[in-house]
């Protein structure tokens, strides 16, 4: 019955599943950071890169 009780009142569980949590939301805004930065970088080598191509030879 002691060994029940124990189990019962023991937190360190959740305290694990916090943390595994806290992780994987830092996770998930790391992901939509660099995806977003990602995007945006590609978009300006693009525009350079048309410029580069566009510009006349002399």
């Amino acid at each position: 019955m002691n060994t029940l009780k124990r189990f019962i009142k023991d937190e360190s569980g959740a305290t694990a599943i916090e943390y595994g949590l806290i992780a994987a939301l830092i996770a998930v805004g790391i992901i939509v950071a660099v995806t977003t930065l990602g995007d945006n970088l590609t978009a300006t080598f693009d525009a350079v890169s048309e410029k580069l191509v566009v510009a006349p030879a002399e």
